[in-house]
């Protein structure tokens, strides 16, 4: 498992992907897999043996390209020495040199797949098997060979279900105008609701976005939280009346939403991307299509049930799951690495009798 050099597993504050990343590493684990994980710092909190190739987290990097290049460059050393049955990369750069590795390599889409990003998934071709996280992320790009969707996930046992109906509307996500806090900002005013408006705000492109367009919309109303821990996120999650999605763009998934109903607490969103797949109108949320319509479903989440919310999300996006269906992906990507192609069969790791095999002991550090 290759995760980015940005934060630790799990992370301890903002890290979508790293969250997702260590839900599925300890599910592996706890269905009898052997997974080593090559990611930045010190420690892992996950049951993955860890290989360290960066000695700090580079979050105060994120968004650099020599962090992840270095990191990429490093794994593909260590990986050269080593026998796996598939590689799962998570990070931008290692992709890059799948096609020299002697396993086969999965590569999780993050991102939006409709720009540069699905370009360079195109470009990588058959040395890779793409997996996207929602339908919608994938007909965006349809020309990717996809190998599968699957839905990112959460352990349901990292998250409290204690929701509060009385409490704050929250908006939690990063500061930037896709995201739309100040639509939040708008559509709670027109609600006479409170606002929360807690998110990541690290790179110079959302302090900017913060300082200039956000600071200025503020009032008695509106309580800024910049930059949260993992305990201060989970007790909003819960405190929250609900989770307000006033997204503008085509969000590829949104982790957000089913932390939020993981929580007990139902979602308000605009039908824009992954939104439909994940929240069941009028059962754990409400979709608007329309921003003029976001005040008025603020007030009618008091007709929704925390216990539906909290049983969608265990049950459609539990670690388990997914970790069942990135199996799947590893079965099909191991027998199609053993296929001769162009009359050269291509070299792979598997051991006859094995799924995933890894060397060393867990939770070790290469020093």
């Amino acid at each position: 498992m290759v995760v980015p050099p940005w934060y630790e597993l799990p992370p301890s504050g903002y890290g979508g992907i790293e969250l997702i990343c260590a839900a599925l590493i300890d599910a592996l684990c706890a269905r009898g897999h052997d997974v080593t994980m090559f990611g930045a710092g010190r420690r892992t909190g996950t049951a993955a043996r860890f290989v360290s190739t960066l000695p700090e987290p580079q979050y105060e990097r994120l968004g650099e390209a020599m962090p992840d290049a270095l990191h990429a460059a490093r794994v593909t050393e260590l990986l050269a020495d080593s026998q796996f049955d598939v590689v799962h990369d998570h990070s931008l750069s290692g992709p890059l040199t799948a096609g020299h590795r002697s396993a086969p390599t999965v590569v999780t889409v993050h991102g939006p797949a409709d720009g540069e990003l699905g370009d360079y998934y195109v470009a990588l071709g058959e040395h890779i098997h793409p997996v996207a996280i929602s339908d919608s992320q994938r007909r965006q790009r349809p020309e990717i060979r996809w190998a599968a969707t699957i839905h990112n996930a959460i352990d349901p046992a990292q998250f409290v279900p204690a929701h509060r109906s009385q409490g704050p509307v929250l908006w939690l996500a990063r500061f930037s105008p896709d995201k739309g806090p100040d639509l939040a900002i708008e559509a709670c005013r027109k609600a006479d609701l409170p606002l929360v408006l807690a998110g990541k705000c690290n790179e110079l492109s959302e302090q900017r976005y913060l300082d200039a367009v956000i600071r200025p919309l503020l009032g008695d109303d509106v309580t800024l939280i910049v930059n949260g821990d993992r305990a201060t996120t989970n007790r909003m999650l819960t405190e929250a009346r609900c989770l307000i999605m006033p997204i503008r763009w085509h969000e590829p998934f949104g982790m957000v939403m089913i932390e939020a109903m993981a929580s007990g607490t139902p979602v308000v969103a605009l039908r824009r991307g992954s939104v439909p797949e994940i929240v069941r109108h009028g059962t754990t949320g409400w979709i608007c299509d329309e921003q003029a319509e976001l005040p008025e479903a603020l007030h009618r989440v008091s007709e929704l049930d925390p216990d539906e919310c909290v049983a969608h999300a265990r049950s459609a996006f539990g670690a388990a799951r997914m970790a069942r269906r990135y199996e799947r992906v590893y079965r099909q990507a191991i027998t199609y690495a053993r296929r001769p192609r162009r009359g050269v069969r291509r070299p792979t790791a598997l051991a006859p009798t094995r799924i995933l095999s890894t060397v060393g002991e867990r939770r070790g550090v290469l020093g």
